[in-house]
């Protein structure tokens, strides 16, 4: 794929987010069938944007999250700062057919992580974070049937990327936990609770972190200072409907919510 075809399948996928309206796949002309063309298309949303890129967010964390999208392992998306809400705003529900909210780990990075020949280790991109944030992650599909086109489209499509809800930051301590088995209550409203815990984040949020720096670097892309990751939900997506209150409880973290205007 050329730069002429991956603008016009970004632009394509673009006018359907913004239009709220879905397509089956993308034409044949602009349909990446790599992995890397899928990434290519995606780069082109930073044009869309005045503002820096806020960060990453990473989908198919986990078993239910890669069956939920139909694909067997992790993938990346941007995190535009328009895409970016504070706690305990309300979202704009438009049309949204995914429906679901996420529970996720989201950290800042302290300083860059650039492309290099040899893979990034784990506690070397602890090193380069700064901080830890409670996040809600509300994810959505420009494809009508999201769970068949394969992940070199889903990744052009932003990895499903949609809404995302920065809550506060979590206080140091999270650096003494054992992130993997530390427990997230999410609920919507009063009819629904559901928990999870960081395992179901590729085993640890740290490794995720970690498989992301990696991924970027392949891609000759840097993990830089400022942004922000969040790593993929600790819990099986909670359904909401329009007008609905989301609540995430990381315990001695903290909490997290956002709700959702009428449809």
């Amino acid at each position: 794929m050329n730069t002429t075809s991956t603008k016009a399948a970004n632009k394509l996928l673009v006018q359907h987010w913004q239009e709220g309206t879905t397509l089956a796949a993308l034409p044949p002309a602009l349909r990446p069938t790599e992995r890397a063309q899928g990434y290519a298309i995606q780069a082109q949303l930073e044009a869309l944007s005045p503002q820096p890129l806020f960060g990453w967010k990473i989908a198919a964390t986990s078993t239910a999250g890669q069956q939920h999208i139909g694909i067997d392992g992790p993938i990346a998306g941007r995190l535009l700062a328009e895409m970016v809400y504070a706690n305990g705003d309300t979202l704009p529900f438009g049309a949204n057919r995914m429906r679901v909210a996420e529970a996720e780990f989201a950290f800042r990075m302290g300083h860059d992580l650039p492309p290099r020949a040899t893979p990034y280790a784990l506690g070397e991109v602890l090193d380069a974070v700064s901080a830890l944030y409670l996040a809600i992650e509300v994810p959505d599909s420009r494809y009508t049937d999201f769970a068949t086109v394969g992940a070199a489209q889903l990744i052009a499509d932003n990895a499903c990327g949609h809404q995302f809800v920065l809550g506060p930051q979590a206080p140091d301590l999270w650096r003494q936990l054992d992130l993997a088995s530390h427990r997230v209550v999410g609920k919507v409203g009063q009819r629904l609770e559901r928990e999870g815990i960081g395992a179901n984040v590729l085993g640890d949020q740290r490794i995720a972190l970690t498989w992301l720096a990696n991924e970027l670097s392949t891609l000759g892309i840097t993990l830089a200072a400022g942004q922000t990751v969040t790593t993929g939900t600790c819990l099986v997506p909670l359904e909401f409907e329009p007008q609905d209150t989301v609540s995430m409880d990381f315990g001695v973290l903290g909490q997290v919510s956002c709700g959702f205007s009428a449809a």
